[in-house]
């Protein structure tokens, strides 16, 4: 599995958002220059993003995207699935997927195990959290 680039663009466009007072609008095309982003594929990513509940957008002169949720309550998880739909790791654990071989499946388990890792741990930090680790980062060197 691997996070697509449409959810590496809704990643880089909230941690851009989260830098910014929470209300406050960013224009798409300040967003698209400065994490490197097609804007054509950023305008896409946007449209996921609101139908996922984690940004707004507004048109006028004052126009541009924000954050509906603050940055202290939307993890990478958030993010992916507003993008991708929930997170499976196999087309087996897929919600409402049922398998003939289920019960007799000794692999299932191992598979869920380790799929309810990986949520937990894009669950665990916020997109401040992870902007703040940054900052403390950059002042060390």
């Amino acid at each position: 599995m691997q996070i697509t680039r449409q959810s590496e663009y809704a990643i880089k466009t909230l941690l851009e958002l989260a830098r910014i007072p929470f209300g406050q609008t960013m224009p798409t095309g300040e967003i698209a220059e400065e994490q490197d982003i097609p804007e054509v594929f950023l305008k896409k990513t946007i449209q996921m993003l609101v139908r996922g509940g984690l940004v707004a957008t507004q048109r006028g002169a004052q126009g541009g995207v924000r954050l509906s949720v603050s940055a202290e309550q939307v993890t990478i998880m958030d993010i992916i699935e507003a993008v991708e739909g929930p997170l499976a790791i196999n087309p087996c654990l897929t919600k409402g997927n049922h398998c003939q071989n289920e019960s007799l499946c000794q692999l299932r388990p191992v598979l869920e195990r380790a799929q309810s890792a990986l949520k937990k741990e894009l669950s665990r930090e916020t997109l401040q959290e992870i902007l703040d680790n940054s900052r403390r980062a950059a002042s060390r060197s």
